[in-house]
């Protein structure tokens, strides 16, 4: 079998170097587990992958196969940087990038280099923007302060409480508790967009178990 390395193949290495370091750049910036060389050596990675399966496969008619496994195999690398922390779950952006990076890798190795430089520059462009666009959301939501009245002995339903309020609002703080009377009050600041408070209010009037809230 041929063997032999192509200009193009010189092209497609450095094109896939390019990528990953603008991509692996930006999480290095904010300090991030999966960072330059991380997110370098994927994007090389999954070139390689993608040239080998297309140099190797075409005879079988089956160039994609490897490139299917990259997927897979990304998959493992992705979730291995989410993490939960009380409330939050971090890391799911930096997931998002490794797959991405891993995806114009491949795009890269079968030689698709229009393809592969539009998502590499709408992705960094979105990245560059998205701060920007999160304040002008953020703007839009109102702070609260939500107090919830729990009985001393349903205590143990506060986590399930605490996470469902989590999914409807974001950025709140955390939680606070008072005994008094054998009644549990939590205290949380949170904040929410106008049009959830509707929501708010259908999830706590659905625990039977609290007797009062206000925010």
């Amino acid at each position: 079998m041929d063997d032999l390395l192509e200009i193009s193949d010189v092209y497609k290495v450095l094109f896939a170097l390019a990528a990953g370091m603008l991509l692996g750049y930006e999480r290095e910036q904010k300090d991030k587990s999966a960072g330059l060389k991380t997110i370098t050596i994927i994007c090389l990675g999954s070139a390689l992958f993608s040239m080998l399966g297309y140099k190797m496969g075409a005879p079988l008619g089956e160039p994609t196969r490897i490139a299917s496994y990259v997927v897979s195999g990304i998959g493992f690398l992705g979730g291995g940087v989410i993490f939960k922390e009380g409330f939050s779950v971090h890391g799911l952006t930096t997931a998002g990038i490794i797959w991405i990076s891993a995806a114009i890798g491949v795009a890269i190795g079968f030689g698709q280099f229009g393809t592969a430089g539009i998502f590499l520059v709408v992705c960094l462009l979105f990245l560059q923007l998205t701060p920007v666009l999160s304040r002008a959301l953020m703007r839009r939501k109102q702070l609260r302060m939500l107090r919830i009245q729990l009985p001393r002995e349903h205590i143990a339903l506060k986590a399930f409480i605490l996470s469902e309020i989590n999914l409807l609002t974001r950025n709140h703080s955390q939680p606070h508790y008072l005994l008094e009377n054998h009644v549990v009050t939590i205290f949380l600041d949170i904040r929410i967009h106008p049009q959830k408070l509707k929501d708010l209010e259908q999830l706590l009037l659905s625990v039977p178990e609290i007797e009062g809230f206000s925010f």
